[in-house]
Order: structure tokens, then sequence, then C-alpha cells
């Protein structure tokens, strides 16, 4: 890969994309070819909010490469709490690992912690920015599922405050994709990543309802209305629950529908729809794993992708 650090989806064009995600399918097809690739490597989980995928797959994925982890822990057990700070933080701990996995509640924080350390950063979740790992599994799921060309997505709920959704827009800008956004009008996407989106080239549209789109979609993305994002509870109790997706939403989708969402759902989606043909998201969940060998690979062991 031709990058230091991973911060952000746009940083990556077609090409990388490809690579990390044939590099991803290998290492899926036949795990033991990379088993000993991040031998006496370490790497740091610094998490800042809450994460069990993320957190989880990172960690497995840099064992099944060989590799061990260090964890900072919850933030209330750490140095934190005495007021250091995330500069601080992340240079003190450049010293013990030879890679950095960042998720923090500010913008920014995963750019900001690059810039003051030598060792690789993956920007893990930076508050309403970016999530450039989930975006690199979801493409993944998608190319397993439908292709990544000649494609229709819709992408349903928060696309205001969500980074899963901000990143795998830039992302599909790389390629023959149709994006539909679907959301009520305070939680729409907002302007700076329209204005990015529309500047790459993006085809896109918005919507408040999924009347009617959803026989045009190869892949619902559904994303879950993010409590802790909203500055106003009572915005938040507003908007919650209005895009449930059940099997009589689902009446009119086709038959090779695949629903995506990164989890973790609340009732945006029903169970019931978990026994369906068209539930991808454990799947998807599970792709964390191969996704993220193939970037630690590349970011860490040096192998291009």
């Amino acid at each position: 890969m031709r990058h230091d650090h991973l911060l952000s989806a746009g940083q990556l064009d077609r090409a990388d994309i490809e690579g990390l995600l044939d590099r991803a399918a290998r290492i899926a097809a036949d795990p033991e070819t990379v088993r000993d690739r991040l031998t006496d490597s370490l790497l740091a989980l610094c998490f800042f909010e809450p994460s069990t995928r993320t957190k989880l797959s990172f960690e497995a994925a840099t064992k099944r490469l060989g590799g061990d982890v260090i964890d900072m822990g919850s933030v209330d057990s750490s140095s934190v709490t005495k007021g250091e700070s995330l500069a601080d933080t992340v240079r003190v701990i450049e010293g013990y690992a030879d890679g950095i996995v960042l998720r923090h509640p500010s913008e920014g924080a995963a750019k900001l912690a690059a810039e003051h350390v030598s060792v690789p950063v993956c920007n893990a979740g930076d508050g309403a920015g970016q999530h450039p790992s989930q975006t690199l599994l979801d493409l993944y799921t998608m190319r397993e599922a439908a292709g990544l060309d000649d494609l229709t997505v819709g992408i349903v709920g928060d696309l205001k405050y969500g980074r899963t959704v901000h990143s795998l827009a830039a992302a599909l800008t790389e390629f023959d994709a149709r994006m539909h956004f679907v959301s009520p009008p305070s939680l729409q996407l907002p302007r700076s990543v329209q204005y990015d989106l529309h500047e790459a080239g993006a085809r896109l549209r918005e919507h408040e309802s999924l009347d009617g789109l959803l026989p045009e979609l190869d892949v619902l993305y559904v994303t879950r209305i993010q409590r802790e994002r909203f500055p106003d509870e009572d915005e938040y109790r507003e908007v919650a629950g209005q895009y449930r997706i059940d099997e009589t939403t689902l009446a009119n989708a086709r038959d090779d529908l695949t629903i995506m969402h990164p989890l973790p759902r609340v009732d945006e989606i029903a169970p019931t729809v978990d026994d369906t043909d068209h539930a991808t998201y454990f799947q998807q969940a599970h792709n964390g794993v191969p996704v993220r060998m193939a970037l630690l690979d590349a970011l860490l062991g040096g192998e291009e992708a």
C-alpha cells in the first residue's frame, strides 16, 4: 500500500481497494499462508469509545498473522482521566508498539495522532468522521454478494453522524455505483460530505422514504440511529425507529437484494429478517477478520496489497 497510515477512505483509489480486497480473499481462502507474517509485531488498541466488532476483529487479525496486541483499556482506567492529551498518549504508546489502532469521539483525532507518531495509525472511527477499515470490509461483502460495478446501493438511517456512511460513500465513488440516501431531513448527509461526493462525480439521490426504491436496489445498507451522536435527546426520540426493516418492508424487494448493517443494531432490522436470504450483516462482521488481516499485512508487514 502507498500510505503509512489509514485515516480515511478518501486515501484509497480503486487500485488500492481492489488490491486489499483481493488479498483479503486469498487470506480467507487459505489463512495459513500468512500465519507468521507479523511474528514479533505488536499492535496497540487505543479505544476511547466502546467497541465490540472492530476491536475484537483487529485483535483476531493480528493474532492470526502471528502478532500480538496491547490494549489501552477503558478511558476511565487510563491517564486520560488525569488530563493527558491525545498527542502525549500516542507519543508514549508508539514506544511500546509497532502500530496503533485508534478510536476516538473527536473527528480528526486519527489525523492528529498520525502527525505525532512514526508508527502506522489506523483510524477505527473518529466521531462522525471516518471509519475506513469498516468501509473495506463493507466493500468486500458487497463484492462477494453483488459485485462493485453497475451497482445500486440504498443507504438508510443516520447519514449525518454515521461515519461508516461517510467512508463508504467516498469509496463507492471509485466504482460504477449509484447511491440512494434515505433519511429524515434532520439526518441527511452533511453538506461537506455531499460536496466531496459531487466533486468526485458521484451519482446520488436523496430520499425521505424507501417507498418505491427497494425494487431498484442491489444492496440495502441500514444504519442505526445513534443516540450517542445526538446533542439533543428530543431530536433522537423524534427520528428513532422511522426506518425499521421487516418482512413487510421487503415485500417489494428483489429476491437477490443484499441487506447489510455495520452493527450494532437496536430495532432497525427485525430479527425475522435474519433468517431470510437477504441478511448478510453477520457475515459482513465476520469478514472484518480477513480484511483487517490484509490491511495489517500491508501497513505492518510491508506486503504490497
